[in-house]
Formats: C-alpha cells, structure tokens, sequence
C-alpha cells in the first residue's frame, strides 16, 4: 500500500462524508438561487418588520428601563417617529426628483440637441487631431465613432418608450405598495412590541450547541457585513451630499437626479463616481466650458477627501474585498442580476469569505485533501 493510500473500508466512508457534505453545499445553493428570492418578495413587508424591530429594541429597552413607559408605547412612539422622519426626508427627495425627471421628459428634444451639439464639438476637436495621423487610423477612429454613437442613440430611442410604460407600471402598483406599507408598519409594531417574547421563541429554545454556533455565525460574518455595509451606506450618503450642494453651487440642472445616480455608482465598489465625472469634465475641457469642468473636478476633489478621511473610520477594521475578488464578484452579480446584482455580488462575496472564516467548510476541504492524497496514491501504484 502506497504512503497516503487509504483501506477500502477508510475509502467508502470518505465518499460517503463527502457526497452528504457537497449535497447539503448544492442543496443550500439551489435553495438561495431558486427558494429564498420569491419567499423573500412575498414576505418582504414582514421581515423589513423584523429589521425594523432589531433596530428600534436597543433605544426601546433603554427608554424603558429610564422612563418606566410601557414597551407598546414606547414603539408605536419611536415607530412614528421614525416614519416621520424617514418620510419627511424621502418626500422632499422624491418631489425633487420627480420635479427633474419630469422636466427633462418635456424638454428632452432641447436636451438632446445639447447633447449633440456637444458630441458634435468633441467629434470637431477629434478631427483636428486625427488630422495628424495616417488616413487609415483616422477612418477607422471615425467609423468606431460614428457606430458607437448610432448604438447610443438606439438605445435612448429604445428606453424613452420604457420610462413611460414603467411610470404606468408604477402607478398602477401604488395600491399594493400602499397595502404593504400597512401591512409593514402594523407588522413592525407588534414584533418591536413583543421583541424578546419572539426572541425567546426563535433562539432561547434551541440547544446551547445550535445557539453557540449561529452567535458564532453571526458575530464572525454578519458582524463584518453589517459593518461593512453600514460605513457604505453613510459614505454614499455623504458623497451624496457633497454632489448635491456642490451641483447646486454650479448651477448643473438636474442636479438631485445626477447627485442620486452618481450616489449609486459611488456604492459600487470599483467603479465609483470618477467614473462619469472625470470623463464630463475633460468633455468640458475640449469644448471649452472651463469654468463647469473646473467645477466638477473640485466637487470630485472633495469627494475623494471625504472618502480617504471618512474610510477608514466608518469601516474600522478592515472588512474590504481585494480588487480582484471585488472585480470578479462584479462581473458575476451583473451578468446574474444586471445592475442590482453589481450591488449585491461583492456584500454576497463577503458573506461566502466570513462564513468561510467560521470554519464551517474545514472538514469538507479536509476530506477533498484527503481524497487527492488517496487518489495520487492510486494511481502511483506500479
């Protein structure tokens, strides 16, 4: 018998272990793909409720405990609350940007004349320089061009019908959203109400080996991603901020609509708002509009300062992915799910690391060790 070699009986049983382990990984994954997604949209509005109550029971429990209110008080108090705030703040968001996507529907044929005339600058100054270069070059950098902007201007002419027929949509599913609105706000009351008689009956029940392992679970992976999408959160809505003052400052119109956008893109990891701001504001250098590109590269300034002081503090420890795992996770989440799936792949790629961290995938990489070992002993055999 070959060093490494395992006996016949030692064999079955690390297949054995080894197939129950890969079902249950391909039985968990089939699950998360195909069960979790339509489960998760039916009961949104209850477990949004749960997140509510598990944020609102530390402030509910200290109140409590220094004012002798009762908890059914104390929550509908701070439930309302909350919902004032939240609603004041996402009203005058939401009129905003509604004002801007409305005003540019009407006056899309001036916009789209601007946007030509600019292209038409740019295609000018490009000229001028292919000008210096062999004929061949030049024609090839033309046809590339005026292919790429035949493409964009099929697919504004292809989305335009779409925003009408989603603003459609969206008011035909304002009845339901209201539904589920109350449905979430009655939800919420009653599980911040009665939040450590439900925690008693989810955890306080399970064996001390069951809860050891998910408080483990939890504070070794989840604790890093709540981590790290909170300082996300805070650091998108302060680049949010700046984008918004500083378009005001400029005069940019549109300005909450590109602030929100360019917001959505700061959160991606990679790609970030330099992405668009650097490229408009050289846009603007070539066709002469100094004073707006100025403008633009100062709001970007502030926001790289911002981002470089306020990193490190909001994420702490840190919770990041490598560029390379970050690309990756990027390019998976949208070819998965398009644009929500370049948010959600690298926190989902985080999840999967932190898990991995727990250990909880120790013994099947130790078996699959052990059957290489086993195998190359096979077949070293004379």
């Amino acid at each position: 018998m070959e060093r490494g070699e395992l006996t016949w009986r030692e064999r079955g049983r690390l297949w054995m272990r080894m197939g129950v382990r890969i079902l249950l990984v391909v039985g968990i994954v089939l699950v998360l793909r195909y069960l979790v997604p339509p489960l998760l949209s039916l009961f949104m509005p209850f477990v949004l409720a749960l997140v509510t109550a598990w944020l609102l029971n530390p402030p509910v429990k200290a109140l409590q405990r220094r004012l002798g209110l009762s908890r059914g008080f104390l929550s509908i108090f701070l439930i309302l609350l909350a919902f004032a705030a939240a609603g004041g703040i996402l009203f005058g968001l939401g009129y905003s940007l509604f004002s801007e996507v409305s005003t540019l529907l009407d006056n899309w044929e001036g916009a789209w004349d601007s946007l030509q005339a600019g292209v038409d600058s740019l295609s000018a100054w490009l000229d001028r320089l292919l000008a210096y270069l062999p004929g061949q070059v030049e024609t090839f950098v033309n046809e590339n061009l005026d292919q790429l902007w035949m493409a964009f201007s099929s697919w504004v002419s292809s989305v335009m019908p779409l925003l009408g027929t989603w603003a459609g949509n969206f008011a035909m599913s304002v009845p339901s959203f209201v539904v589920a609105l109350i449905v979430f706000i009655m939800a919420a009351y009653f599980i911040t109400a009665d939040y450590p008689h439900y925690r008693f009956l989810m955890t306080d029940r399970l064996p001390m080996e069951v809860r050891a392992f998910f408080s483990h679970v939890k504070h070794t992976a989840l604790g890093a991603l709540a981590g790290y999408i909170r300082a996300e959160v805070i650091i998108s809505a302060g680049v949010f901020a700046i984008l918004l003052v500083g378009f005001l400052l400029i005069r940019q119109p549109y300005a909450v609509l590109l602030a929100l956008v360019l917001a959505v893109l700061d959160f991606i990891p990679i790609i970030g708002s330099g992405t668009v701001m650097v490229p408009w504001a050289v846009i603007d250098l070539i066709t002469g509009n100094w004073s707006h590109a100025l403008g633009l590269m100062v709001v970007w300034g502030i926001i790289c300062v911002f981002r470089r002081v306020a990193e490190p503090k909001a994420v702490g420890s840190q919770t990041g992915l490598s560029p390379i795992l970050s690309l990756i996770s990027l390019y998976v989440g949208m070819r998965l799910g398009g644009v929500l799936g370049m948010i959600l792949g690298p926190i989902v790629c985080l999840v999967v690391i932190n898990v991995a961290r727990t250990g909880i995938f120790d013994g099947l990489v130790a078996d699959l060790s052990l059957a290489v070992r086993d195998t190359a002993a096979l077949l070293r055999r004379p």
